[in-house]
């Protein structure tokens, strides 16, 4: 099932300024903050410099020294906020609702150190992730896969569950599309993705609405149809 959405609601589901759990994934680990904090204090520094030098104005090296001194905080908004123009820019969109058609796990590298071991030699030590990929589609040959870090409570997942999401296309018919959101498991309340792009409250409104239109449909079609010699 594919439902269009108003322009209006697909703004809902996907904000312009970053939401809480976006800003979390942004926030990143321990290390990512000290790397902030760094330039922070790099920012603020050489800002104070070149006032020394070149006298520029108060007011002006004043709120620059702000935003460097603060840039430790506001940057993991502003990246949630870029990532979320990305996919504000596409002109239409729509509710889906399929089924999990497969699952499997691999690992992904995501990154690599250099350490020596007891005999003094260079080590190259590789970090390796554990991904959960599942494939989403329905009965029209539409299918999309999906990769996320995996997590424990993702053992509930099955093949033939009900998934949902957001896509998203340049074309008013939804005929080719583009890109889309995370994926949610209502059976089971999972949500499956790598990057938490939509707003939920508002994607369980969605949710539940088309849900209830499409009950009293299900409750018509128990007499059986005329078939068509």
């Amino acid at each position: 099932m594919l439902v269009p959405l108003t322009r209006q609601k697909f703004e809902q589901l996907i904000p312009l300024i970053a939401t809480g759990p976006q800003y979390k994934y942004y926030w990143g680990k321990f290390a990512n903050f000290l790397q902030r904090l760094l330039i922070s204090v790099v920012v603020l520094v050489v800002i104070l410099l070149v006032r020394g030098v070149f006298k520029l104005d108060f007011f002006f090296i004043f709120f620059l020294g702000v935003m460097g001194a603060l840039f430790w905080m506001w940057y993991p908004a502003f990246q949630a906020s870029i990532r979320n123009i990305k996919y504000r820019r596409y002109k239409y969109s729509g509710f889906f609702r399929g089924r999990i058609l497969d699952w499997w796990i691999t690992e992904k590298l995501i990154g690599k150190q250099e350490t020596v071991n007891s005999k003094g030699e260079l080590v190259i030590v590789e970090n390796r992730e554990k991904r959960i990929n599942i494939e989403v589609g329905d009965d029209t040959g539409f299918s999309v896969e999906l990769e996320a870090p995996l997590r424990p409570f993702h053992k509930e997942i099955t093949r033939g569950q009900i998934a949902e999401m957001i896509v998203m296309s340049n074309r008013p018919d939804l005929s080719s599309i583009e890109d889309y959101s995370d994926v949610f498991v209502p059976s089971r309340n999972i949500w499956v993705g790598d990057y938490p792009y939509i707003r939920r409250e508002f994607f369980d409104e969605v949710s539940d609405r088309l849900r209830e239109k499409r009950q009293p449909r299900k409750q018509k079609s128990r007499r059986p149809r005329p078939r068509m010699e």
